[in-house]
């Protein structure tokens, strides 16, 4: 894993003030029955959701899943998810990544590589977003498209299938046989 940290301490506390709009973070309940819908394919024994926020991705995966899992969470913004994760047989990770910090990309990526035992399902906004950060810029720090965006996945992960839907990016991964 790479020596670059995941967050740098001033972008934390920038999102953690973000999350108190009550507005912001409001993707993963949009994509949750498309997760749900993988979840029934995988079957996984644990769920991951990585960069939970306030945790309504898992909120909503309660109500559309019968079979059972266990729901586990990464926000760095949020003292109480804030651990490292461990390694999840799912890794959703619902408009995250444009929200990382340039710097830290490569890190996070290879985070997710590291957390992603066996199906991962990443969404990626490609454009900008409707919210600002405290410090004005856009809350969509990475503004780029697919053709940016899949090289740094295939460098990663087996990438199993992808959709370009307009403004966002959506990518199933599995992880490369070494």
């Amino acid at each position: 894993m790479s020596a670059q940290p995941l967050i740098s301490d001033q972008y934390r506390s920038q999102q953690a003030e973000l999350h108190k709009n009550a507005d912001y973070g409001v993707a993963s309940v949009h994509w949750a029955p498309t997760v749900a819908d993988l979840a029934r394919q995988a079957k996984p024994r644990h769920i991951l959701d990585y960069g939970a926020g306030k945790g309504r991705l898992g909120a909503e995966l309660a109500k559309l899943l019968k079979q059972p899992f266990e729901l586990r969470q990464y926000e760095p913004a949020m003292p109480a998810l804030a651990a490292p994760p461990v390694p999840s047989d799912l890794v959703a990770c619902i408009d995250v990544l444009e929200h990382i910090e340039p710097d830290c990309l490569d890190a996070v990526l290879d985070d997710l590589k590291r957390v992603t035992a066996k199906i991962g399902i990443y969404t990626i906004a490609t454009g900008p977003a409707m919210k600002t950060l405290p410090d004005g810029r856009n809350a969509h720090l990475i503004q780029e498209g697919p053709e940016w965006w899949l090289p740094k996945l295939f460098a990663r992960f087996r990438v199993r299938s992808f959709a370009d839907q307009g403004e966002t990016l959506v990518v199933i991964v599995t992880p490369k046989s070494n």
